[in-house]
Formats: C-alpha cells, sequence, structure tokens
C-alpha cells in the first residue's frame, strides 16, 4: 500500500495511463456534478467534500472503486444490478464504461443529504 497521497495528482501517478485515464473520467464527471465540492484526500483515496465527505473514488486492481457512503448504494441499488457492490462501494470493472449518469445522480443524492443533515443540525 502507497503512503497517504499529498495530492489528487499525486495518486494518479501511482497507476499506469490507462487508470490514469479511468481515475480523470470519473473525477471530471463529479467536478461537474458537484462543482461546490472541495477535492480532498480521506482515507488515502480522492474524495469530493462539502460538509462530510459526499464520495470517495480509487484505482483497484481489476476495478474502479466508487465509494458513495451507504446510503448512496442503497438508494440506486435497483440501478447497480450489473455491479458489484458492497455496504459503502461499487466496482466498476476497468473494461467498462463509467457510467456517468448513474455517478451523476448518485452524487447529487449524497450533496442533497449532506445538505439535509446539516440543516437538521444547525436547527438543534
Amino acid at each position: 500500500m502507497h503512503p497517504k497521497p499529498s495530492s489528487i495528482e499525486e495518486y494518479f501517478s501511482w497507476f499506469p495511463p490507462e487508470i490514469q485515464s479511468k481515475l480523470q473520467q470519473i473525477r471530471e464527471i463529479l467536478k461537474k456534478a458537484l462543482p461546490e465540492a472541495k477535492e480532498v484526500i480521506s482515507y488515502h483515496m480522492p474524495a469530493f467534500k462539502t460538509s462530510e465527505v459526499l464520495v470517495y473514488y480509487a484505482a483497484m486492481k481489476n476495478h474502479l472503486g466508487f465509494y458513495p457512503t451507504g446510503s448512496g448504494v442503497s438508494e440506486f441499488k435497483d440501478q447497480l444490478k450489473e455491479y458489484v457492490i458492497g455496504k459503502g462501494v461499487i466496482q466498476i470493472p476497468y473494461d467498462q464504461e463509467i457510467p456517468e449518469e448513474l455517478i451523476t445522480q448518485i452524487a447529487l443524492f449524497r450533496k442533497a443529504e449532506a445538505k439535509e443533515k446539516k440543516e437538521r443540525k444547525l436547527k438543534k
């Protein structure tokens, strides 16, 4: 395992060009969907954060891991039937296209969820 990267670019540099291309693709999808979110490294992975981390993504041996937390997976379970999923992860094989529309919908769901959570805290 690599040490914690100091930047998104450093993280990307650890992988071969074809995987870097997939990482850049998902990064661009997320930047477009979450323009107000800050890019950070969290748990040694690139992530997008507003009041909390909304989504993470990472390069694995045979797939791109997209981590929208448990709620991001369970909310879209019906649309994720063709992917291997876990409690908080969606595995996108490198030989498949990244599902841009689905990734965007999940990212927007997580943004709304985080905003609602923050508003509830402020009301207390």
